[in-house]
């Protein structure tokens, strides 16, 4: 079973998102809804998914929701609470624990003034009630400052499981591969942080799997394939071309591992770390 662990959905008749707002996501500024990702994941062979927040607002995760209750090809919601603003959040987690295919969390931290928002004391308190909860954090690394602090926050909340979003933002086309190199080798060292192939938008038009190739095949040196996960990160996917372009180029890229070890980058490992078809106990 194929799961696509990095999609979104959004209508911008009903909610605005202020990041589609500008002007080089003009081509994206409309609505995507469930029936568009249908046609494009059965063309690639995509049986699951996992839909993703798109915005800092309970709105838009209650869209997920009604898409998920839906259709049952949504296998997971990754939501969105104010984890810096622990009262708040543990109403909210409280709810969500009773929702079926509640997955996880995530918040929109380079969207924050302050690079540092995530070791800030309130989202400490936030973060830890994750934690204690066993609802694992979306973390987008966006700049190498945030993908540094994924080591501290391991330290911080050891229970914690986090998973890196696009596998942080590699400086694809680039012939200097640091800070990032050293700092995903950093936060990979701990077993409870995983990462998403997905997102992954080399410079130029018209590239291809090679481009993306040596990336990957760092991130399966670190995190093995038990602790990668595809994702397709549409609708964004369709300024780089587009749903299948995405796929065929990491499925490519993925069809030179053991059999084993590509099925659990492409679904297995998404299943175990979302709990996927497990109905999270209420607490």
């Amino acid at each position: 079973m194929v799961v696509d662990a990095h999609l979104h959905l959004w209508d911008v008749a009903r909610h605005r998102y202020e990041w589609l707002q500008r002007p080089e996501n003009s081509a994206i500024r409309r609505t995507f809804g469930f029936a568009d990702f249908a046609a494009r994941a059965a063309a690639a062979g995509v049986d699951r998914a996992v839909l993703v927040q798109a915005d800092d607002d309970s709105a838009d995760t209650e869209a997920m929701f009604e898409v998920a209750r839906e259709h049952r090809q949504i296998a997971g919601v990754v939501g969105w609470v104010p984890l810096d603003r622990p009262g708040e959040a543990a109403a909210a987690l409280d709810l969500l624990a009773g929702r079926p295919k509640f997955a996880g969390v995530r918040t929109l931290i380079h969207d924050q003034p302050d690079p540092d928002w995530l070791l800030r004391p309130e989202v400490g308190e936030g973060l830890a009630l994750l934690e204690r909860r066993g609802v694992p954090f979306d973390v987008i690394s966006v700049l190498p400052r945030h993908l540094a602090h994924v080591p501290v926050l391991s330290e911080r909340y050891p229970a914690l499981r986090m998973v890196l979003d696009h596998l942080a933002h590699p400086p694809l086309g680039r012939d200097d591969w640091e800070p990032w190199r050293t700092l995903l080798r950093a936060a990979a060292a701990n077993p409870l942080v995983y990462a998403k192939v997905s997102g992954l938008y080399p410079p130029r038009a018209e590239w291809t799997a090679a481009d993306l190739r040596p990336y990957v095949e760092f991130a399966i040196e670190l995190f093995g394939p038990g602790r990668l996960m595809f994702g397709s990160d549409w609708p964004v996917a369709e300024l780089a071309g587009g749903y299948q372009r995405v796929w065929s180029a990491i499925s490519s890229v993925l069809g030179e591992l053991p059999p084993a070890d590509r099925d659990a980058v492409l679904g297995g490992t998404a299943r175990v770390f979302y709990q996927l078809g497990e109905e999270r106990p209420c607490l």
